[in-house]
This record gives C-alpha cells, structure tokens and sequence, in this order.
C-alpha cells in the first residue's frame, strides 16, 4: 500500500512540475499574442493619420474607419460585411419584400460578381441575365478589386434609369452587355398555380411572407381543385430561389413535415449549436412532393431541400444547388450601421453540411436550352396516323362518353408536351407525380 502511495505521490509531483513548465511558456505566447495585437493597433493608427495628413486630397475621418471595418469582415468570407446605415436599412426593407435595383442576388468569386440568380419578374430577368454569369463592368468601368458592396452600389440608382453591365458566361465565347431598366422591385414570395392535378408552388425568395404565401397559394388551389384528393401531389419549385430568411426556410420546410429535425445550426463554439425540429402538421396531408432545384438555389432554398430529402419526404430534381451552408446574423452596430457577420454552418437532418458541395437531386435533370432549327422541324413535320389514310374504317365499338373521355386525355397530355417545351424540368417534376398517382388508386393520375 505504501508503495502504491509513494508512486501516486511522485506521479502527483511532477505533474505539478510539468504543469508548471508548460503553463509559464503559454503565459508569455498569451501575453506576446496581446501586445503584438496591440502593435498592429498602433499601426493601423500611424497609417490612419498619415492617410489624413498627407494623402493627396482631402479625406473623410468616417469613410476611412468604413472602409478599413469592411475590409475587415470581407477578408473573411465572401458573406460578411458591413452595413452603412443606408445599406442597413435597405436590408431591412428587402426582408419585408419590396426593393428598388435591378432584381439579382450575387455574391463575390475571384474578384468579380458571379449572379447567384434574378429573381422573378424583375429587370434583370427579363433582360436575360442568367445563374452563374460573371459581371465584370458597370456601364463601362471594370468592377475588378472592388468589394462587394462597392460593385453592388455601382448598380444601384434611380428608378427608371439605364445601366449596361458587361457578362460573362460559360458556353460563350466572348463577354457581352446587357442593357436593364432600373425599377422598383416587388417580391411575390410564392406564386401558386395548378398544371393538370399538380400544384406547382413557385418560391422565389423567403422573406417575411413566404410563409403565410405558400399556406394561402396552397389553401386555394386545393379549393379550386375540388379538395385535396383531386390533387395528385405539389411541385415545389426552389429554382433561382437565392434564399433569405432562416426562420422562413424552417417555415415551410415544416408545412410538409410532422417530426424530425430539420435543420441544425454549429457555430465556433459548441454550446452556440441550435436544432431545429417539426412539428405536427403537413399541408400536403401525405401527398407526394417534388422538389426542383438548380444552381441558382442556394442558402434558405438548400435547407428545405436537404430536410425534406433527408426525410425521404420529396424526391429532389434537377441540378446542384449553389451550396451556400453558412448563416449570417446582422448585428446593429453604434451610428444605425450593422454588422453581417457569419457565425455559424448549417447542417441537414442527416447530419451533412452542404457548403461548397450543394444539395444533389435525386434525378438530375437538366433545363435544355432551345435550338431554333430544331423547334422549326418540329413544327413543320407532320405525323400521319391510320386516320388519315384514305378509306380507312371507323372506329365504333366506342360510345361518345369513351370517345369524349379519349379526347379530353388526348388534350391533357398535349398541354403537358407544350409545358415540356417551355419548362422541361417543370414537365419532368410533374411526370413523376402522375407516376406516383398510377400506384395508388386513391390518387388522381391526371
């Protein structure tokens, strides 16, 4: 027993030593680490007054301080900057849905601004500007080196007022401009319709209506469907969606969902971590959900994808969505500024983080693009059938109920050949609720 203790007594001892050796070298690493933050302190001072005193022309003190902040938050990631109090408040007015500018999201990639995607129905939308494409000059001048919130106020102005931007885009061998018309920007979150027995939720941002818009959209479709078992599933469409709201994507992630996590959220602390669950309640009460994503979906469009395919609540079709998997939280700041600051990752139900990765369609799906002497073919060939043979015999073992019924099918499925070429991904999504519908006969099929 003796023995045991001495050992345990000597082991107690140089432990003391040990902590003692490594804990009085930490203390000087801790304590040199302060004063060299302190040195560059006082160097930044030094060049801040000697910016003042002998740059060549006269410079505000505050736009200097602006500029070093955001150059602070910019070096750290592409998502983090800082908010002039103007710049604040147009935030907080685009959160509530109605904007001036030219209706894109973008983000920064090497230098210049890549457009994440136009949102509906805005100028830069009817323009052609298209996910993916590269800006590299505003009315003529590079934006090359600028940050991003310098590019972006170079395109902001008045409503009604003319801005070329110059594009450059894969699959084109040379950049091109595009002339767009600023105007006022006006956010419909959700915009809701019915093709056949599908109902298509089309979200274009989430913002504090997305929400309540997708629950009314839904609502009155169904009603005008004759209820919900006239309905053979929702298409929910995510593409071009540049996302939003955090809370809103839990929203409608949640609508569809009864239980189960949707999406968690992990800072640098561990203690900071979030979860996020469903509750009780699915709008679509079971009925088969088709997502559709693209490049241009990113952030809060990402996280209802990854819950509900994690859930195996949708089957998710298209192409590789952005893969923004960072939150920024806005900070007031003194002065009516803000700080967006990005403070933590968010991960799906499986546990997988989707930054720089994107979320994976469970059918990859891509958009054609039109081929002019390809759609005049089309449309000049002409198919002949047994009907249009000379003599041919009639068909009458069918009553004119069946023949009605062969028609108006007949119809149906030459609306859904027109949507194929005008939405391709769409036609497929809706596809394969009809697919769906065959295997149960409680389902409309179309």
């Amino acid at each position: 027993m003796k023995k045991f203790l001495m050992a345990g007594l000597a082991g107690t001892v140089a432990g003391v030593i040990a902590t003692t050796q490594i804990a009085g070298p930490l203390l000087a690493q801790e304590a040199d680490r302060k004063a060299s933050v302190y040195e560059q302190l006082d160097l930044f001072g030094d060049i801040f007054e000697r910016i003042r005193a002998q740059y060549v022309e006269d410079v505000e003190p505050e736009e200097l301080i602006e500029a070093a902040i955001d150059g602070m938050l910019t070096s750290l990631d592409p998502h983090s900057s800082y908010l002039s109090p103007d710049d604040a408040e147009q935030m907080r007015v685009q959160t509530r849905g109605e904007f001036g500018g030219l209706g894109i999201e973008v983000t920064q990639e090497e230098g210049y601004v890549k457009v994440v995607s136009p949102i509906d129905d805005t100028p830069a939308d009817e323009a052609g500007i298209e996910a993916g494409d590269f800006i590299t000059h505003v009315d003529g001048e590079s934006i090359l080196g600028l940050t991003l919130d310098k590019a972006v106020d170079l395109m902001r102005g008045p409503v009604g007022s003319e801005i070329v931007i110059t594009v450059v885009r894969e699959g084109e061998q040379e950049p091109f401009d595009i002339t767009i018309i600023r105007d006022t920007i006006k956010l419909t979150a959700v915009r809701a319709r019915t093709e056949g027995t599908s109902v298509v939720l089309r979200v274009t941002t989430f913002n504090d209506q997305t929400f309540p818009n997708l629950q009314e959209g839904l609502n009155e479709q169904i009603e005008e469907a004759g209820g919900l078992d006239k309905v053979n599933g929702v298409v929910l469409d995510l593409r071009n969606n540049p996302g939003g709201l955090l809370t809103q994507a839990i929203k409608v992630s949640d609508a569809f969902l009864n239980e189960g996590e949707i999406v968690s959220t992990r800072g640098r602390d561990p203690s900071d971590g979030e979860r996020f669950n469903a509750t009780l309640g699915d709008l679509a009460e079971g009925k088969p959900i088709v997502v559709l994503i693209n490049g241009g979906s990113a952030s809060a469009s990402e996280i209802v994808a990854g819950a509900l395919q994690d859930h195996r609540r949708a089957i998710v079709v298209g192409t590789k969505s952005f893969g923004k998997g960072s939150v920024q939280t806005v900070m007031p700041l003194r002065g009516d500024g803000a700080m967006r600051l990005t403070t933590s990752r968010y991960y799906t139900p499986s546990g997988r983080s989707i930054q720089a990765l994107g979320v994976s369609p469970d059918i990859i799906v891509e958009q054609p693009r039109p081929a002019p002497d390809a759609e005049e073919e089309e449309a000049n060939a002409r198919t002949r059938s047994e009907a249009d043979l000379r003599g041919s015999l009639n068909n009458d073992s069918l009553s004119e109920d069946e023949i009605r019924q062969i028609e108006e099918d007949r119809a149906k499925a030459e609306a859904t050949a027109e949507l194929r070429e005008e939405d391709y991904q769409l036609a497929y999504a809706i596809d394969i609720l009809k697919g769906l519908s065959a295997f149960n006969p409680n389902r409309p099929s179309q």
